[in-house]
């Protein structure tokens, strides 16, 4: 059952969303509201991150591969349903933490209806007894009930009563990496994958474990834009959309989306992994540093892994950790200081599995 708090300034008709005291081991939250993707939901995508992969591209270059037109890019899937999970998990969020387990099981093409479901796994209350830990393991459906795509995030919550009692803490096991047997096989078949058309020569037997990649570009994000997307994707979370209040909080500004982010630091990843066609599963991923508008986005790549798909002789697996930066050019790969602690210009550290054609 879903445990709403109310804002008693307002009307107590008003959700003021969960605090942290008000989760539960077990609790199963049903978000609303359903969203039917659209061709326009990826035009925007399109013209807010700029992505050029040629499968979410193009209809024909899809079409070629065998799938009835151009699936949504998996990363729109993803904000769509990480926006349906926000006005009950991370409305009085201070910080989303990270994710895990992420798999994306199913393309998603316009006409489809996306819906969401979040189990809460985990709950810690910090040592200032503001604010706790709350785990969530997400999954979206289509119209059919199939699942979409699923992970695991953890996001740090106010607590409306400082006082109010908290469950025993339970902190879940999570896997390091999805393994490749968990992985979604692509429907495409990538044996005429078309490489001049897709604008990169570089295949999967082309990249090594431990290759660097940068990926030279670099893009600011503006505010417009920025608003635009959490709008888009009816990400309801003050911090990113509310200047009033945030201008009185710790940063005196809205911050970035994450997932903004990510999906920039994904289209950058172009220049290097032209052919990285899905994004199959997020292993790991931590926002490392806030982000702002009028910040530049660098991003650069290290291949962590190769694999074989079970089956295929047309496409394999890439494990790639990438970093994006804010106003710092990647082309020194800036991770770790001497000390071991993430240079400061770190934003983002993604690890991920993606699919590529042999």
């Amino acid at each position: 059952m879903t445990v709403q708090k109310t804002n008693p300034k307002t009307n107590p008709k008003t959700n003021s969303g969960n605090f942290f005291e008000d989760f539960r081991i077990g609790q199963k939250l049903v978000h609303a509201t359903p969203r039917t993707v659209t061709a326009g939901d990826a035009a925007l995508y399109t013209s807010l991150f700029g992505p050029r992969f040629p499968v979410q591209s193009s209809a024909e270059f899809a079409r070629s591969l065998g799938l009835p037109e151009a699936p949504m890019d998996d990363l729109l899937t993803f904000h769509i349903i990480f926006g349906k999970t926000v006005a009950d998990i991370s409305l009085n969020a201070v910080a989303n933490l990270g994710y895990a387990e992420c798999r994306f099981l199913r393309p998603v093409y316009a006409g489809d209806t996306l819906a969401a479901t979040s189990d809460v796994i985990g709950l810690k209350e910090n040592s200032n007894g503001k604010t706790g830990i709350v785990y969530v393991r997400s999954t979206g459906t289509n119209q059919r009930g199939e699942t979409v795509a699923s992970w695991v995030r953890w996001v740090m919550v106010r607590k409306g009563d400082e006082a109010a009692p908290v469950p025993e803490a339970v902190v879940p096991q999570l896997a390091d990496v999805v393994s490749v047997s968990d992985l979604a096989l692509p429907e495409a078949n990538f044996s005429d994958y078309d490489f001049a058309l897709a604008g990169s020569p570089h295949r999967w037997g082309d990249y090594e474990p431990g290759e660097q990649i940068d990926h030279i570009d670099g893009m600011t994000i503006e505010e417009a834009e920025h608003m635009m997307a959490t709008r888009a994707f009816q990400n309801t979370a003050k911090v990113h959309f509310n200047q009033f209040t945030e201008g009185k909080g710790r940063f005196g500004r809205r911050l970035i989306y994450g997932g903004h982010v990510i999906s920039l630091a994904r289209a950058l990843s172009f220049n290097g992994l032209g052919n990285a066609a899905f994004v199959a599963a997020i292993n790991a991923g931590a926002h490392v540093a806030p982000c702002f508008a009028g910040d530049t986005v660098y991003a650069w790549s290290r291949i962590v892994e190769k694999a074989e798909l079970p089956g295929r002789d047309d496409c394999g697996a890439l494990r790639v950790n990438m970093i994006a930066t804010k106003d710092y050019p990647c082309a020194d790969f800036p991770l770790k200081d001497e000390a071991g602690k993430n240079h400061a210009a770190v934003i983002l550290n993604l690890d991920y599995w993606v699919i590529m054609p042999k």
